[in-house]
């Protein structure tokens, strides 16, 4: 690890959304020292996939050092693949789908047990719960059609990176029960999650408390 304390956070985005959706959390990571790159992954184009979405967050970072990589829910088929092709400090999960090598990204939900939304529950109330009505209102509006026309194809991932990993659980995400998440993590990442006060869309529900979850934990790696 070069000697630099501050980090360049690296931050994508879940299914159908944008960077946009970190806007809360950047400014307080900026404020507390570090470079941040918020990534629209090209999910409109059908040309593209997981590895092509990987490509674009790489040309992103250039020639950065110090790289912090955060996934939220679906960007987390993404940057494990980001973290094998580019030298980085830390991966970090924030309430996301965590990949097998190979796996394709339509096969996680039966490959994982994952259930779906619970009878009556409004998918704005899975998703926002816990975000206030505006911004959940904009985040809605800014949403973007992905194709997920090559969703079926096997992941270009072939084996975890070597990467210290962490795993953010939201406790109040009715999106991806914390239950689910549990098993999951443990199943695939062979640890123990931690947890944070908080629904499915945490960077706009608590942005403060999730950007000074993500400074510890690039304070608390070792130097």
């Amino acid at each position: 690890m070069a000697d630099n304390e501050s980090a360049t956070f690296v931050l994508i985005h879940g299914g159908g959304s944008s960077g946009w959706d970190w806007h809360l959390v950047s400014p307080v990571l900026r404020e507390l020292g570090h470079e941040v790159i918020a990534v629209d992954l090209p999910i409109e184009d059908k040309s593209t996939g997981v590895s092509e979405y990987a490509d674009a967050v790489v040309e992103a970072c250039g020639d950065r050092p110090n790289l912090v990589v955060v996934a939220h829910s679906w960007g987390g088929l993404v940057a494990p693949i980001v973290c094998s092709r580019i030298e980085t400090e830390l991966l970090v999960f924030v309430t996301a789908m965590v990949p097998l090598p190979g796996e394709a990204p339509n096969d996680w939900w039966d490959a994982t047990g994952f259930s779906g939304l619970e009878p009556g529950d409004p998918e704005a109330d899975a998703f926002y719960n816990g975000v206030p009505a505006e911004l959940a209102e904009e985040c809605n509006a800014r949403g973007r059609e992905q194709t997920g026309e090559r969703d079926g194809e096997p992941s270009p991932l072939k084996a975890w990176p070597d990467v210290p990993t962490r795993f953010l659980l939201c406790r109040d995400d009715r999106f991806f029960p914390p239950e689910f998440m549990r098993g999951m993590v443990r199943d695939r990442l062979g640890i123990t999650p931690d947890e944070i006060d908080g629904g499915h869309m945490i960077a706009l529900a608590r942005p403060r408390e999730l950007a000074e979850r993500l400074h510890r934990y690039w304070a608390e790696l070792p130097r």
